[in-house]
């Protein structure tokens, strides 16, 4: 986001009360982006109080409320996605966002060129990543537990940015909270689908008890980032498990909220953002 993006939505989050994380990425034109915390909503425990999601047990009616301060900042209603732990990736247009909006593509990417057009994604330990174009002229948001991020979810919305003629190498990358390595513990599969494919995975997992490692999302991400091309990643400094006041987590709490992770390209000024 340039200055005169940035300020103003920070001011207004600010005012709100709201503690909410941006990219601290190089700030490109014409883009705004930032994540929700826990705090600022109606929800009842143990979703309290901002949850986002509709899938986790929440009053319906409190999501929607929840939703509705969440959206006073966007330019347009979010594109929900329907997010399955895979590596599929939505474009998003003025053809198709209407439609995607009334039924969230079962995705766990979205990538959009137009402006006013909101990609957002879920999580509650999982990572979320968000992606803007250098340039301004694209953003996209991903959401990358172990599986998506082991089957390629991150190269797959690289790709997609590629087909609408963004080079990885033009792409700055935002890593949101997560469940940290100090805290996701996992099991010998888990090192396995990471070092079939790339041996020097190794790294980003410590010594647990027994056969538990302590995997670190980060810096897997950021491998995989760097071998699609991408050199420009900002984050991934936030745990959503050790910071419980803060973030849900779906490990530490089980029955839980989501906090949601959101990019758009500012809506033109001669109104034609959808």
């Amino acid at each position: 986001m340039t200055a005169r993006h940035r300020d103003p939505l920070a001011a207004r989050i600010a005012s709100a009360g709201w503690d909410w994380p941006a990219p601290d990425w190089p700030s490109p034109p014409g883009v705004g982006a930032f994540a929700t915390t826990r705090g600022g909503g109606v929800s009842a425990a143990p979703r309290d109080s901002l949850n986002l999601a509709l899938h986790c047990g929440d009053d319906p009616a409190a999501v929607a409320e929840n939703r509705r301060r969440v959206g006073a900042l966007l330019p347009s209603p979010p594109v929900w996605l329907e997010q399955v732990h895979g590596r599929e990736v939505v474009v998003l247009d003025a053809g198709n966002v209407d439609a995607a909006r009334t039924t969230p593509p079962r995705a766990d990417a979205a990538v959009t060129r137009t402006p006013g057009v909101v990609c957002a994604v879920l999580t509650a330990d999982c990572l979320p990543v968000l992606f803007a174009d250098r340039e301004g002229a694209a953003v996209g948001a991903a959401h990358a537990g172990w599986r998506g991020l082991a089957g390629g979810v991150l190269e797959a919305t690289v790709a997609a940015f590629a087909d609408l003629g963004v080079p990885a190498a033009r792409l700055a990358a935002w890593l949101g909270p997560a469940i940290g390595p100090g805290a996701f513990i996992v099991g010998p599969e888990v090192v396995d689908a990471f070092c079939a494919l790339d041996p020097g995975s190794s790294g980003a997992f410590a010594a647990g008890d027994g056969d538990r490692r302590l995997a670190d999302l980060y810096a897997l991400a950021r491998r995989r980032l760097a071998a699609a091309g991408v050199v420009t990643v900002a984050g991934g400094t936030q745990c959503t498990w050790s910071d419980r006041d803060r973030y849900f987590s779906y490990r530490r709490d089980r029955a839980t909220g989501r906090q949601g992770a959101f990019v758009w390209r500012e809506p033109d000024r001669g109104g034609d953002g959808v």
